[in-house]
């Protein structure tokens, strides 16, 4: 597999890619499409959100599960789909919140790349899944490479602001050093939460933390 990956980050995974089981990992997808099963996102785009966050840009981390499972859908970056395509409905959930929290009109548009491109890592813990079968490579190595992603950040960068949405995500506080960063905890925002994402300012608390840290806040505006 290519790792397509901007330059900061491939210096500091380049232990990772060595492991066995990043190997193992990489093999199991080279199968996958041996045996014709088609994998999301395509594989220029398996690692895009490394590619538009640089790791010493990195101020806020808003971490998701695994890829859309749908065709078109996933493109490397965390809730994110590609223009053209409709926000499912959990991204239509974050913009309502970013609406109600920032008083901001969301455009429609499903893209994530312009708060990529300020600082947000759109990252999920798992970076590719089956077509149709959400979770389908949840077991293959990718929460391990992820980790070592979340802890290099923890060890290496400060005041990172990490939004952590359902139990899932919040199962990773533990690999932050909360000494040196800051953990936003809420529900998730899928309809399945039955609306207890909404309320939870993590937007506004985000901007206001970076501001106290010195740093540039992050216009959600698409």
């Amino acid at each position: 597999m290519d790792v397509k990956i901007e330059q900061s980050w491939k210096e500091a995974l380049k232990d990772e890619f060595e492991k066995p089981y990043f190997e193992s990992l990489v093999r199991f997808l080279h199968e996958e499409r041996a045996k014709g099963r088609k994998i999301f996102p395509p594989g220029g785009q398996i690692f895009k959100a490394f590619e538009l966050t640089p790791v010493d840009e990195v101020k806020v981390v808003i971490l998701g599960q695994d890829p859309y499972p749908g065709y078109g859908q996933a493109m490397g970056l965390s809730f994110s789909v590609p223009d053209g395509m409709q926000a499912p409905p959990s991204l239509r959930n974050i913009f309502r919140e970013i609406h109600e929290d920032l008083g901001i009109e969301m455009s429609g548009r499903a893209n994530l790349e312009s708060w990529a491109r300020q600082g947000v890592l759109l990252l999920n813990s798992v970076l590719t899944v089956r077509a149709g079968e959400p979770t389908s490579h949840g077991r293959i190595g990718w929460q391990e490479f992820t980790d070592a992603v979340i802890r290099y950040i923890s060890d290496h960068c400060d005041g990172v602001v990490f939004m952590l949405w359902g139990a899932f995500a919040r199962s990773k506080k533990a690999l932050i050093d909360t000494t040196r960063h800051h953990i936003l905890e809420a529900a998730h925002p899928s309809p399945l939460a039955k609306g207890a994402f909404f309320g939870c300012r993590h937007f506004s608390q985000a901007n206001a933390i970076l501001t106290s840290e010195g740093k540039d806040s992050i216009d959600w505006r698409l």
